[in-house]
């Protein structure tokens, strides 16, 4: 696994064994052979003693304060990584992430870090596997980086169920007490009003230097009673678990819930049909992401809009009086987390939200603090280009001011060949014949989907370059089929790459034309696809034509009526953040290649205006994914004797 020759870093060249093993076990056989102490790898980026604190063995925290340290000093090169529609197995776009990372340190000696998302347990013990990357192009130790990590989505699923319980609450108790006496418990007799309540004070134009007692009883009534609309209700509960049948769910069954019905004795039960998302759905992992500095956190995190009162104004965390302490449950999780790869390389993870169902890009601060500390920043976009690139150019780069140099897409022969009208592929099956031989035609056909993804992320104006994540059955001939392909299409450079198995220097050919590409990149070249004040069904349609090649797009009457909703509120210039399968252009998973003239059918709007962005649900997409016949999870378990994790990819 290690030799005597020294790598470009001056640590011990990787020796990759043949065959390669799984990605637990060269995780493990990295760790026992040492990898570098925190100290080091946190000095030899250029962090220093107090910038970081250790979060067990292998991780440390980073503190913000980097960036003042370095706010000075030019930014890196920053580059992005996504890839054509996958197939259900993945095409390698983390492990083409990490890879690329290693390469541009370990082989080429750059000053590097890698930026990628923390996994979701869902997926990890679902379907996809973890995203530490994979086989010699990955996260050490892999088991603590896609289990757990450093608890921040932990802290995301508390702070959301925190303001779905006050929120209940909320509701609930207002539906029982008059305005006095929701008044009287909010504000007990010599209780100040606390910051929180003074925000909505002024938001509802009360002088905030009143003390309790000087309220108006009309003031004390609009203070007290935010009267929400359960019909307007878009918060839900999440959890860090594939579970389908908390998609639709009803709360307030038991027998406590109930609330004594008006000018009667009776009472009713308050209960109401919600749902649970995945916590990586979640507007407080969007916050997280894009979230700029601790005091942009708790702003944001107080303008999440959880519904609407009778009177059609928004309410938000703030008015549920939850915006601090949402804040201090996250107080942690605003930092990223530093963490090492199989040759030495570092790498920053923080948050997670999923690209198909939210903004599928890792954060802000952790793409800004690379930016000072190293010369190159590989940082990843989930899924296909046409979901996290485009969410990534314009939401990230929108909110954070920062542009890249370079899009890398991920493309394999094994996806190409499905869009070229191969069998479908199916995880826990195996691959149908035509993807195991040389079959060219195939290849062309499918190269289709690359072709319209290379010229979207053209019309941001950066720098393209096709990385072939190389498979063992890849023939030469259909190498130099897609080669050919991307150059045509206007790619940079198009090369293959083979990190899986050989690590950095497996990707030595990538670096070196991603390198290429950044320094022929012109910074005033950078473009967003749209304008923000647009109208929402403009932009929407922007994306739909311009990215997904569709001809229209369709909307129910409920997305219809949060529409007209949010430009009442005046939530009508956030950019948009569609959520939509992940396998295709459109909204049809089975629609390979590059369809078009096909219609987009928005089916429904949720704001996440704390965030920053508008949020389209659109064909049959789901916010909390179901299990499969057999998940992942049957083949993990524990070596009681050593107490290692077995099993995990």
């Amino acid at each position: 696994m290690a030799s005597e020759e020294l790598n470009a870093l001056g640590y011990p060249k990787l020796v990759p064994r043949v065959p390669v093993p799984s990605d637990i076990e060269i995780s493990q056989d990295i760790t026992k052979l040492g990898l570098l102490p925190l100290d080091e790898v946190a000095t030899n980026l250029g962090v220093e003693a107090e910038e970081y604190l250790p979060w067990g063995v292998h991780k440390a925290k980073l503190k913000l304060s980097i960036r003042d340290r370095l706010k000075d000093k030019p930014d890196g090169k920053y580059i992005v990584c996504t890839g054509i529609n996958p197939t259900p197995l993945g095409e390698g776009k983390s492990t083409t992430t990490i890879g690329l990372a290693q390469a541009l340190g370990a082989a080429l000696g750059k000053s590097c870090v890698a930026c990628i998302r923390q996994p979701s347990q869902g997926p990890t013990f679902g379907i996809k596997g973890g995203a530490a990357g994979g086989g010699y192009a990955q996260v050490v130790p892999m088991e603590e980086f896609n289990l757990h990590l450093t608890g921040d989505i932990h802290a995301v699923t508390a702070a959301n169920n925190l303001l779905a319980a006050a929120l209940e609450t909320r509701m609930f108790h207002e539906k029982s007490q008059s305005d006095l006496s929701l008044f009287n418990r909010l504000c007990p007799d010599g209780k100040p009003f606390s910051p929180v309540m003074k925000k909505r004070l002024v938001k509802l134009g009360i002088d905030p230097s009143k003390s309790p007692s000087e309220l108006t009883d009309e003031e004390k009534a609009k203070f007290a009673r935010l009267d929400i609309d359960p019909s307007s209700v878009t918060w839900q509960r999440v959890l860090d678990t594939c579970d389908r049948h908390l998609r639709s769910v009803e709360v307030g069954v038991g027998k406590a819930e109930t609330t004594k019905v008006a000018g009667t004795t009776d009472r009713e039960q308050h209960n109401r049909l919600t749902g649970f998302d995945i916590t990586v759905a979640s507007e407080v992992m969007a916050v997280l992401a894009l979230a700029t500095s601790l005091s942009d956190m708790r702003e944001k995190l107080g303008s999440m809009v959880v519904g609407y009162s009778r009177q059609g104004e928004p309410i938000t965390a703030d008015d549920l009086g939850c915006g601090g302490a949402l804040t201090v449950l996250m107080k942690d999780a605003i930092m990223p987390t530093l963490m090492q790869t199989v040759e030495k390389t570092p790498v920053l993870v923080h948050a997670g939200p999923f690209a198909n169902i939210a903004t599928g890009n890792s954060s802000i601060v952790a793409d800004q603090i690379a930016l000072k500390l190293a010369d190159y920043v590989v940082t990843e976009a989930g899924f296909g280009a046409d979901i996290g690139m485009e969410k990534f150019m314009n939401i990230k780069c929108r909110q954070s001011g920062l542009t890249p140099q370079c899009a890398v897409i991920v493309a394999t022969v094994r996806a190409l060949k499905m869009h070229g009208g191969g069998s479908p592929v199916s995880a826990g099956k195996p691959l149908p014949q035509e993807y195991k031989e040389e079959n060219v035609e195939l290849v062309k056909k499918g190269c289709c989907n690359l072709v319209k993804h290379i010229e979207n992320a053209k019309k941001f104006g950066v720098k393209v370059v096709v990385a072939l994540n190389k498979f063992k059955t890849d023939t030469d001939a259909e190498i130099q089929a897609v080669i050919e392909a991307s150059k045509e299409a206007g790619a940079f450079d198009a090369v293959l790459s083979n990190h899986w198995a050989e690590g950095g220097q497996g990707a030595r050919d990538l670096a070196i034309a991603v390198e290429e590409a950044c320094e022929a990149a012109s910074p005033n070249d950078f473009k967003f696809l749209y304008d923000v004040n647009l109208s929402i069904r403009e932009k929407i349609l922007a994306i739909s034509k311009e990215i997904y090649g569709a001809s229209d797009v369709e909307y129910t009457e409920l997305a219809e009526r949060q529409i007209n909703q949010y430009n009442a509120s005046g939530f009508d210039k956030l950019p948009i953040c569609i959520a939509k399968t992940q396998y295709s252009f459109s909204c049809d998973p089975a629609a390979k290649g590059r369809p078009s003239g096909f219609t987009i059918t928005v089916r429904e709007i949720r704001s996440c205006a704390g965030a920053g962005f508008l949020y389209p649900i659109c064909g049959n997409i789901m916010t909390i994914p179901g299990l499969p016949t057999r998940p992942g999870f049957y083949d993990v378990d524990i070596d009681t004797e050593t107490g290692g994790v077995v099993g995990l990819f």
